[in-house]
């Protein structure tokens, strides 16, 4: 049976949203901003680095770059995002949220900064600095996944904790946006700048030296938010409910959360200590006890998670390849290198204005209202029919007076992506564990989610190329074309909306009543099967 809440958590559960609460969301979700701008902002430069380093004298069409730098370059900052969940999901566990977060953010910092340097210009050499740097870089990007969810969900009360889970998600929509700005800015001022015929006309003089700085510029930027800050994230406290269930120093906990709350909080150390004994919160992560628990949970945290980013990825490191396709973005030989630059950065810029923003703050509006069950079932959903939609007439789509309709289409799958699974599948495991394994279950769910987003990245590098050799992209084998790529994007969709059966609905419950971790000792108690429903009733 449920025992007594804690005077500190019961305090953090039931508070009326206050300044702090939006200080830490501005806190948390700058990094989000950060991971978001440095993850993505890579797909506008691709082209631009395949012209600079890979160009071959008489080619028809402008250098691209070869298949394997090009999944290397887009997939090696996911690599290493995937390590950092791991890593550092473990070390916010054993060390607290509040140090491990400093150490992320010093290295995103300063291998943002790095992205943009070389050592040498050849092309190995740049392609190896910027892959180096990209994977340490996505290190850093992977430890704020976990630690910024459970802070913000530990920090929360729970009538609001997914709206503010969400909205710190929510910054990832702004970071697309604005490496497409700075991107848009930059190539613009280039080409104002430094003059250049198209590709057709002078195949060498259609990329001006100066391009060179162009892709170091936009990746460098990706710093600033993130050092902006730093001070802000040492300034705050450590979370209450790791101080008082996960280090048990029950003072320290209602001290922090007094000079928060700005309320007298008791600190229960003999209730503390208490909790400690119990046996729902000594069970460790390989454990019957956890398997019998949360093993669903787990389960569907990480399945979800997995299958909307090998769909959510695809979609957005190969817009520009589908824009191409349909003759939204002229062809490349009838542009010179800044203006392929300010071309892709306006259809993705103008993708996340009216599709990707607008579905992330759906979730933080609605989050609460419908539950995270049914925006992710509902999300799963349209992904499904829109993605059908786009592939089984995929030549009509193709015919230049559809085209509009195309991108309105393939704009609505993001906007549900974002309105349904790519949101909910960080609130959730942020939301059901235990405190002590709260940001190891994050990082192992999102972790499996970046091993999703790795097969979309090399797979639909290859998978997308069209079947006719002739017709391929230089160096690739032939695929099974974007057609037959997003039909079977549309059945990984589906599966996704299958597997959310497994994920239960924490709306209106405390973090401690879904984990259990307030649950007596009781022989009653063990023979009883987890009580978390799966279906909201």
């Amino acid at each position: 049976m449920a025992g007594e809440q804690l005077q500190v958590l019961s305090a953090l559960d039931l508070a009326k949203t206050q300044w702090y609460h939006f200080t830490a969301i501005v806190i948390a979700g700058m990094g989000f901003f950060t991971d978001a701008y440095d993850l993505f902002s890579i797909s506008l430069v691709t082209k631009l680095l395949g012209r600079i380093y890979y160009h071959v004298d008489g080619a028809p069409k402008p250098g691209t770059l070869p298949p394997r730098v090009s999944a290397a370059v887009n997939g090696v900052a996911l690599c290493g995002t995937l390590a950092g969940q791991l890593f550092f999901g473990w070390l916010g566990d054993k060390m607290g949220r509040k140090t491990v977060y400093g150490m992320t953010l010093i290295l995103m910092v300063v291998c943002s900064l790095a992205s943009g340097l070389s050592f040498g210009d050849e092309p190995k050499a740049v392609m190896a600095t910027l892959c180096f740097f990209r994977f340490w870089l996505g290190f850093g990007i992977g430890g704020d996944y976990p630690l910024s969810a459970t802070i913000m969900s530990e920090y929360a009360n729970k009538k609001t904790r997914g709206a503010f889970i969400a909205a710190v998600f929510a910054m990832q929509g702004f970071g697309i946006l604005a490496g497409g700005i700075v991107s848009l800015i930059v190539s613009a001022a280039f080409d104002h700048r430094f003059k250049a015929p198209s590709y057709q006309d002078d195949p060498v003089g259609s990329t001006v030296k100066q391009a060179d700085y162009i892709w170091r510029i936009i990746l460098m930027f990706g710093a600033v938010p993130a050092a902006m800050t730093y001070y802000w994230r040492m300034k705050m406290p450590e979370t209450a409910r790791y101080t008082a269930l996960v280090a048990r120093d029950a003072k320290k906990a209602a001290t922090d959360m007094s000079k928060v709350l700005h309320v007298e909080i008791e600190a229960e150390e003999t209730k503390v200590q208490k909790l400690a004994m119990e046996s729902a919160n000594s069970f460790g992560l390989f454990s019957r006890e956890f398997a019998r628990r949360h093993g669903l949970h787990l389960l569907g945290t990480t399945t979800t998670w997995f299958l909307l980013d090998i769909a959510f990825y695809s979609q957005n490191l190969f817009q520009k390849d589908i824009f191409s396709a349909i003759g939204w973005i002229p062809k490349a030989e009838t542009m010179n290198a800044t203006q392929e630059v300010y071309r892709i950065s306006r259809a993705q810029t103008l993708i996340a204005l009216c599709s990707t923003v607008p579905g992330y703050w759906f979730t933080v509006v609605f989050i609460e209202r419908m539950g995270r069950f049914a925006i992710q079932l509902m999300g799963f959903f349209f992904m499904t029919v829109f993605m059908f939609a786009l592939a089984i007439p995929y030549h009509h789509w193709t015919l230049k007076p559809h085209r509009i309709g195309f991108v309105v289409m393939y704009s609505l799958t993001f906007f549900f992506a974002n309105f349904g699974p790519n949101a909910t599948t960080f609130v959730v495991p942020a939301e059901i564990f235990p405190a002590r394994l709260r940001s190891t279950c994050h990082g192992i769910s999102a972790a499996s989610g970046k091993a999703g987003a790795i097969i979309g990245a090399f797979g639909f590098l290859y998978a997308a190329q069209s079947q006719k050799k002739s017709e391929t992209e230089a160096g690739y084998p032939p695929g099974i074309g974007i057609k037959n790529s997003l039909i079977v994007l549309g059945v990984i969709n589906f599966l996704g909306m299958l597997f959310t059966f497994l994920v239960p609905e924490p709306m209106g419950k405390s973090l401690e009543e879904l984990s259990g971790e307030n649950d007596e000792d009781s022989p009653e108690l063990d023979m009883q099967p987890p009580t978390n429903r799966t279906v909201p009733v």
